[in-house]
């Protein structure tokens, strides 16, 4: 019996060694995605204010022109 546990647990010990691998890369793949979801978010952020501050000048270029209109 003791011939049985013996193979069993020297299988056991790699198999144990590349899923550890495995769950580490898994993980640095999610913190590598993550980081890269916030570098985006933080360039949409960007460009939307960017972008909201060019309609503010060009509204403000409109109203310079057209002074006497009614609808500004």
């Amino acid at each position: 019996m003791i011939w049985v546990i013996i193979p069993a647990l020297a299988l056991t010990i790699p198999i144990i060694a590349i899923l550890t691998d495995h769950f580490g890369k898994q993980n640095k793949i999610k913190h590598e995605m993550i980081k890269d979801q916030l570098e985006l978010e933080k360039l949409k952020q960007e460009n939307y204010l960017i972008e909201t501050e060019k309609m503010k000048l060009e509204l403000e270029k409109i109203r310079l022109e057209a002074p006497n209109d009614k609808f500004m």
